[in-house]
């Protein structure tokens, strides 16, 4: 299975924003008229930094135009007293932490909510693969227990979390050799970006 970063964000975020141009699929988006997408992308991850795929879209990135790392975003919210901001994360990503799944879960019922039915949803594939009619095996979870995330017994500890890079719109920090390591980590689990 594929938790594809295409199909659960860049595919609505593309219909969100055709939607606002006033232009929703099927209907054409008239050249010129473009939408300014603002990521959040530091230089410690500019590999992670692409064109937009369509005409109607530029992204752009503040961060890089400023030559912030990810330790000048720390200072800066620390500096406006945001300090402890968390890294960002998608509702259904299954490399997020116990810490990570516990903060969701006290202080954002409804995104933990959004995961658990999330979770139960990819138990038995992708939505892309279930609307195609392909065969699926095997069974799929969000946490690395490979248990239903509404059962998980979550065990946080805030170590290293805070150097892990967070999501963006457009792409998942996360490479496939981190989803290797994961499947390694914890056997059956086929979770793979």
């Amino acid at each position: 299975m594929q938790i594809s970063t295409s199909e659960y964000k860049i595919k609505p975020i593309k219909a969100e924003v055709r939607r606002r141009l006033g232009y929703p699929h099927p209907a054409r988006v008239p050249a010129g008229l473009v939408a300014e997408m603002a990521i959040g992308i530091s230089l410690d991850e500019i590999g992670r930094a692409r064109d937009a795929d369509v005409a109607y879209m530029r992204n752009v990135f503040p961060l890089l135009d400023l030559g912030w790392r990810r330790e000048d975003c720390l200072a800066y919210l620390t500096e406006h007293g945001l300090a402890g901001t968390p890294r960002s994360a998608c509702v259904g990503c299954p490399f997020r932490t116990d810490s990570e799944w516990a903060r969701l879960r006290r202080d954002d019922p409804g995104g933990w909510a959004d995961a658990v039915a999330f979770d139960a949803a990819i138990r038995h594939g992708s939505a892309r693969a279930n609307a195609a009619g392909q065969p699926l095996r095997g069974q799929f979870f969000l946490h690395r227990q490979r248990i239903p995330l509404a059962q998980v017994t979550l065990r946080p500890q805030e170590q290293a979390e805070a150097d892990a890079p967070g999501c963006g719109p457009w792409t998942c920090p996360h490479d496939p050799a981190d989803a290797a390591a994961i499947d390694a980590a914890a056997p059956g689990r086929e979770v793979r970006h």
